[in-house]
């Protein structure tokens, strides 16, 4: 496992604690007994850490890196992996619409665990198909290149220390939604 598919799979752990959190928030949703703030605290994480840093990181740096080794831009994985992520960004949306202005639990329950389902089999195809294929197939040079370029996307993007600033709040969530 190189420096950047290990970035990339310790964020899909971060995700994955997330989708858990998700489920108690939307179990609870549709009981009329979540905090709506918790639901779009969490969606704002779901944006800006799951898309905009990780999956921005995929997009901008790890596909295009792949594609330069060999790998078909239009069909097989990289096209499979940019749909998935589009899927995904539906899914949030309509998490969003059924959260704000006034909280449909039902609606709001039914898109998180369409979510949840959807993105636990996509970073599994990522950590055991496309993370293993790129470790193989992009030189180690070019690796090394993608952790850094990782590094500096992060600052750019999200900005210094809020890649920690995001953890500690799924830490809070989690004490919250997953104390049981």
């Amino acid at each position: 496992m190189s420096v950047a598919t290990d970035v990339l799979k310790h964020e899909h752990e971060a995700i994955l604690l997330g989708l858990r959190i998700l489920d108690q928030i939307a179990t609870r949703a549709k009981e009329g007994k979540v905090a709506p703030q918790d639901a779009i605290a969490f969606l704002a994480f779901l944006r800006e850490f799951a898309d905009k840093c990780h999956h921005g990181k995929e997009e901008g740096f790890l596909f295009p890196e792949m594609i330069k080794s060999g790998l078909p831009q239009n069909s097989g994985p990289i096209s499979v992996m940019l749909s998935e992520h589009e899927e995904g960004r539906a899914l949030i949306a309509a998490m969003a619409a059924s959260a704000s202005p006034v909280m449909k639990g039902q609606e709001f329950a039914q898109a998180a665990h369409a979510y949840i389902t959807h993105l636990t089999a996509h970073i599994d195809k990522e950590n055991h198909v496309l993370f293993p294929m790129a470790d193989r197939m992009i030189r180690p040079e070019a690796l090394e290149e993608l952790a850094a370029a990782f590094e500096r996307h992060e600052e750019q993007v999200i900005g210094h220390g809020r890649h920690e600033e995001l953890h500690d709040m799924l830490k809070d969530l989690k004490k919250k939604y997953l104390a049981n």
